[in-house]
């Protein structure tokens, strides 16, 4: 293979690691197993990381951060919170159905971690890396509407975080789109209401 930056053979060991993980389970996806599928030599692998766990760690940096960017492409100025918060959940789900590959190696990767001793801590750190996301997006949402959050951010990603993880267990086991966008209405609604507009807090300090 043509020699590549190592930030460009990283990113394209996670791209084979996310592929062996969803044909085959995390097990499945030993070192020799990912180099095959991105056609690289073993060699190649040790040259761009330093260990197997570094690598999962990118795997889910990676989705994070593609999911998160799928949102952030949602935001537009003066829109409504509840229109944000609609159309970002919306561009989640979109991002789940055009590759649910992606989602199930999330799922796959906190189970195996759970109980696989000496990664426990990927499973948290996969979740904070969840939650940072999405409370970046919720700062930004709010500023976009000229909003602010009534309780502490971390919960409302919190809240968003459970049900995101919810629809995209029941999508992946029934596909039923309907059904999950339903639930996302529900949703906005429900987060929506817990944002008030920054005059409220500006006439609040005032009396």
């Amino acid at each position: 293979m043509p020699r590549i930056p190592s930030s460009d053979r990283r990113a394209l060991l996670v791209q084979a690691a996310i592929r062996v993980i969803a044909k085959r389970g995390v097990a499945g996806a030993t070192t020799r197993a990912i180099v095959a599928e991105a056609g690289m030599s073993l060699a190649s692998f040790h040259y761009a990381f330093r260990s197997h766990s570094e690598m999962m760690r990118d795997v889910v940096a990676y989705v994070v951060g593609a999911e998160v960017a799928s949102a952030y492409a949602t935001l537009k100025l003066g829109s409504g919170i509840r229109q944000v918060l609609r159309e970002g959940l919306q561009s989640y789900l979109d991002y789940v159905i055009a590759d649910p590959g992606h989602e199930q190696v999330m799922q796959e990767l906190v189970h195996y971690a759970l109980r696989t001793p000496g990664l426990e801590s990927l499973a948290a750190e996969q979740y904070e890396a969840y939650h940072s996301g999405v409370m970046s997006v919720l700062v930004e949402g709010a500023a976009v509407s000229g909003v602010e959050w009534s309780v502490p951010v971390l919960d409302v990603a919190r809240l968003v975080v459970t049900v995101t993880d919810g629809v995209t267990l029941a999508w992946l086991a029934n596909r039923d789109t309907a059904a999950a966008e339903r639930v996302l209405d529900f949703a906005a609604d429900s987060l929506a209401a817990l944002a008030r507009p920054v005059e409220a807090r500006t006439r609040e300090n005032a009396q």
